[in-house]
């Protein structure tokens, strides 16, 4: 069944509750990469280095790893739709407060919050669009997918058009959003069912030590490695104005969003997912190499040309995420996001600092390009436990996939 028929529970059939879901994690993605066109303008404004502004990132991440532990132990507790009102809520209250920061390490703690509240909505509203989704988890999945690639691409847009008045301006427009956000999950989305056992602190730990996603979540780590490399990095190389950073980042996420949501289901089902994914971690390897090496103008085409990489990977690693082990949805998604995320908050705190380190902006993006490439060695080292357990789960995931479209 292609999930973008507009027929039986297609792509762009389905329930308000799960508009509601969607559009909200575009605003949470936005959140993501909103800092990007402003970050020289955020070190302008508060008297900071490149290394100390880049801890936005890393204390927003480190955060988001570490709650991944909690998201199911509190959604299996209080449900799905006070988990996802609990996360907005605190994103809106401490997006709001880090616009009134005076200093950088008042801004790097309050992101820090914002990445707790993060954890809690898009984890859970990943399970919620799953589970309430009409067309089954291929149709939940893309929806999520496009969600996250609009939010990528409209992130740095909103940053810039904001963050040229002032810097402060773009995390006052998120939590305003996000408060809208709130209002739609509180009127269109009815509370879920609650799972029949609860998960402990501990399960998505336990989840690991399933051979195919514990693969999928260490490929995963060097990977993201590279990916927040050139989303936290590279705007202090391009050092360009907002608008022109905003720009940049804009396209690169339009093409993030397209190649997530059209490309990689139609490479996936041509030349199998293992293969693109090998395939797209090398290129984007070589793509940063390139963009670290070239003079400006090809610094900017590679930034915009790895979000068709980053696209391509971020749907492969979550499907194999959600299918690759017989850990419920929710769980094995904990504790695969519980790895990858620790990548993300590592890359803007080591790329700076390598650039200190040895005094050249080029080996950041060597030490990316290394990292792109073990998460292709990864892949093909353990294809045996990503590619036999995924296959005897795709049966069955099919099957229910299908009681899914007939219950719709």
């Amino acid at each position: 069944m292609d999930p973008f028929d507009a027929g039986a529970g297609g792509l762009l059939r389905q329930p308000r509750a799960v508009w509601a879901t969607a559009g909200a994690s575009v605003v949470a993605f936005m959140g993501i990469g909103l800092v990007d066109p402003i970050l020289p303008s955020i070190a302008g404004g508060l008297n900071a280095t490149p290394g100390q502004v880049s801890l936005l990132f890393t204390s927003y991440f480190l955060i988001t790893a570490v709650a991944m532990l909690l998201t199911g132990f509190v959604s299996s507790r209080i449900g799905g739709r006070r988990t996802l009102l609990l996360g907005l809520a605190f994103v809106v209250v401490f997006a709001g407060l880090a616009g009134t920061s005076g200093s950088v390490g008042e801004l790097v703690g309050f992101r820090a919050g914002w990445g707790l509240g993060n954890a809690l909505f898009v984890s859970t509203a990943l399970a919620v669009i799953v589970g309430a989704a009409a067309g089954g988890s291929a149709a939940a999945i893309l929806l999520y997918e496009s969600a996250l690639g609009l939010g990528m691409a409209c992130g740095p847009l909103l940053g810039a058009l904001l963050g040229d008045a002032s810097w402060r301006y773009p995390f006052f427009g998120t939590a305003f959003l996000m408060a809208v956000g709130f209002l739609c999950i509180a009127a269109f989305l009815k509370e879920q069912p609650k799972p029949a056992r609860k998960t402990s602190l501990l399960d998505p730990l336990k989840a690991l030590g399933h051979g195919g996603l514990a693969s999928a979540a260490v490929s995963a780590f060097f990977y993201n490695y590279t990916f927040f490399t050139v989303l936290a990095f590279t705007p202090f190389v391009l050092n360009m104005s907002p608008y022109r950073s905003g720009a940049v980042f804009f396209a690169w996420g339009v093409l993030l969003a397209v190649f997530s949501v059209v490309v990689a289901p139609r490479m996936q089902r041509r030349f199998g997912s293992l293969k693109v994914l090998g395939g797209s971690l090398v290129l984007l390897a070589v793509d940063v190499l390139v963009l670290g090496y070239g003079d400006h103008t090809t610094a900017i085409v590679c930034t915009i040309l790895s979000g068709a990489f980053i696209g391509v990977n971020n749907t492969v690693y979550t499907e194999l995420a959600l299918g690759v082990s017989d850990a419920p949805r929710p769980v094995a998604s904990a504790g695969y996001n519980f790895v990858r995320w620790f990548a993300a908050a590592a890359a803007p705190y080591f790329a700076p600092r390598i650039e200190e380190w040895t005094g050249s902006l080029r080996v950041p993006f060597v030490v990316a390009a290394v990292t792109a490439v073990a998460g292709a060695l990864v892949v093909v080292v353990r294809r045996g436990a990503l590619t036999g357990e995924a296959k005897e789960l795709e049966t069955r995931h099919a099957t229910e996939d299908s009681v899914t479209v007939f219950a719709n």
